[in-house]
């Protein structure tokens, strides 16, 4: 069973906060993450200039007003419960590696916003509705890390 280090119980009230704010700011990146290749998906199927110029703005501030500060958030909090209290664990490296591979995602959706911005995006709406669905797979995989903490028989 896990147990929280002696740091986190030293500095409980802290860490609740942190951790409640590491939380909301997960929500608010995964929000985007899930909103943003959906905005793809249906400006992907658009042929209406108004429209296609709607998706532009909207994808542009869902990404730089929304997604990433919260994404930039999510790795600061996350680090500081990491490190500053002491939280180690085979499932905390199994996490952060999920964690690494979103940034890959965020970063390969950036470059699609790119490419529908300068009116030259090469993906089918089929493709972005697969693509959209990589985030729920890893936000399921790093909710059941968070809250059972496996040890996988090597703690």
């Amino acid at each position: 069973m896990y147990q929280l280090p002696n740091s986190v119980a030293a500095h409980y009230t802290l860490y609740t906060y942190i951790k409640a704010l590491h939380l909301i700011a997960v929500v608010c990146w995964f929000a985007g993450l899930f909103y943003l290749p959906r905005l793809f998906v249906y400006h992907a199927l658009t042929t209406n200039p108004v429209s296609q110029n709607q998706f532009k703005i909207m994808e542009h501030k869902l990404f730089w007003f929304i997604m990433t500060p919260s994404g930039i958030l999510s790795i600061i909090l996350g680090e500081i419960l990491s490190r500053g209290f002491g939280i180690t664990g085979l499932w905390l490296h199994i996490k952060l590696m999920l964690v690494g591979t979103l940034v890959i995602y965020h970063v390969y959706c950036f470059k699609l916003m790119e490419d529908f911005a300068k009116d030259y995006n090469t993906k089918t709406h089929k493709w972005l509705r697969i693509f959209n669905e990589y985030p729920v797979i890893v936000l399921i995989l790093c909710v059941i890390l968070a809250v059972v903490k496996p040890s996988f028989g090597m703690e």
